[in-house]
């Protein structure tokens, strides 16, 4: 195993942390496994992180201000060779982080500002590539993770009122894929590439104050997984791709959150698969310029929304070509703008919503599932494409 960090940080202070980081350089990190047989299975994690700082409070208030800065590239990169078998159940996971920070509370009050910039000259790459065309496997999950500015905030019976800020001009990737001959289990292959992540969840009766502001001058974000099997059981190829996304959850009194998304990269998200015999095969899409989800499962909601999407543009693609078989499935699902505010369906719940959105670029969506002459047993394909999608939704228990 293979870990790049640059620049890392860990800090519990019991009032205040205070966090600078940059990154200059550029940071690669390289895993390669070369196996002829194996029976358990085999694992590999290969992570490159420019900057990265955690910051935990337990039962102490905690003011965190927190700033990183990359000019530089960050690539991680996985290869499997595989001759005869990769075992029972292997596991890859190859993440290429730009700037990331972890930060939580636990019975206490969080404060903080959070600043990350990736400048225009980076470039965050993660590759996954499983090569086995003559050999064999019971259950392979495999994972690809490019994100060039991260964001994790975390409490338990905490309140936090936080401003996270993210800049990001950087190209961010996550491709690869896998071919194999036999899989007897399930393979599930992923890729997830987005320009700016924020998440944030609050549990056991929290409060969250939150304010977010991203913005993705990048010129691409792109996701894309090809898979290829002689014979597969369960065969699943998904990917994911963003310019920017924000996610906040709360168990608690109240969950206030404003959140603004500026994106102007051009937007790929395409999974592409293809077995000669299969049980099942799944090919699931996903792309969005800007997208927001903002939930309580307490009792109140305020949610101010505002999503910018350029003229890049978004576009969505899902294949899947077989030729004898039972079940496939594919869905492309695209969209410039997304945004879903939630409150409590089991309680009282009250929520209050303003909502803007502006798409101003071309969003395509493709999904093609095709079976040969040797035939299937049920064909399913899902294509949608929305400019602005928005679904907010508030529930009071009858009586």
């Amino acid at each position: 195993m293979l870990c790049g960090a640059a620049t890392s940080a860990f800090a519990q202070d019991p009032s205040s942390v205070v966090n600078n980081q940059v990154q200059a350089g550029d940071v690669f990190a390289q895993g390669t496994l070369n196996i002829v047989t194996v029976e358990e299975g085999a694992q590999q994690s290969t992570t490159a992180t420019g900057n990265s700082v955690q910051a935990y409070g337990d039962r102490t208030d905690m003011a965190v201000t927190s700033n990183q800065t990359l000019v530089g590239n960050v690539i991680a990169q996985t290869v499997v060779n595989v001759d005869t078998s990769l075992g029972a159940d292997t596991a890859v996971s190859t993440m290429a982080l730009g700037n990331t920070a972890d930060i939580g509370i636990n019975a206490a009050t969080l404060t903080g500002v959070v600043t990350q910039t990736a400048t225009f000259s980076d470039n965050i790459t993660a590759r996954t590539q499983i090569e086995g065309d003559a050999a064999q496997a019971g259950d392979i999950t495999a994972a690809t993770t490019a994100i060039s500015n991260n964001a994790t905030l975390g409490l338990t019976n905490g309140a936090a009122g936080v401003r996270v800020n993210q800049t990001s001009g950087a190209d961010v990737l996550a491709d690869g894929g896998a071919v194999m001959q036999y899989v007897s289990g399930t393979s599930a292959i992923s890729g997830v590439a987005v320009g700016n992540n924020i998440s944030s969840v609050g549990d056991t009766t929290s409060a969250q104050r939150l304010a977010f502001g991203q913005t993705n001058d990048g010129a691409l974000v792109q996701a894309s997984k090809f898979t290829a099997y002689g014979n597969a059981q369960a065969a699943i190829t998904s990917t994911t791709a963003a310019g920017n996304s924000a996610t906040a959850f709360n168990q608690g009194p109240l969950l206030d959150v404003t959140s603004q998304q500026v994106n102007n990269a051009y937007v790929r998200s395409q999974a592409d698969s293809s077995a000669y015999q299969f049980g099942s095969a799944s090919v699931n899409a996903y792309g969005a310029g800007n997208t927001a989800v903002a939930g309580n499962s307490g009792e109140a909601l305020v949610l101010d929304n505002t999503q910018w999407n350029g003229v890049g543009g978004v576009e969505v693609i899902a294949n899947f070509t077989g030729t004898d078989g039972y079940d496939s499935y594919t869905q492309a699902v695209a969209v410039g703008n997304d945004v879903t505010g939630y409150a409590c369906s089991d309680c009282t719940g009250t929520m209050g919503v303003t909502n803007s959105q502006t798409n101003n670029g071309d969003v395509s969506s493709s999904a093609s599932n095709t079976v040969g002459v040797q035939g299937g047993r049920s064909v399913v394909g899902v294509s949608t494409a929305t400019g602005n999608n928005a679904s907010f939704y508030v529930t009071r228990p009858g009586n």
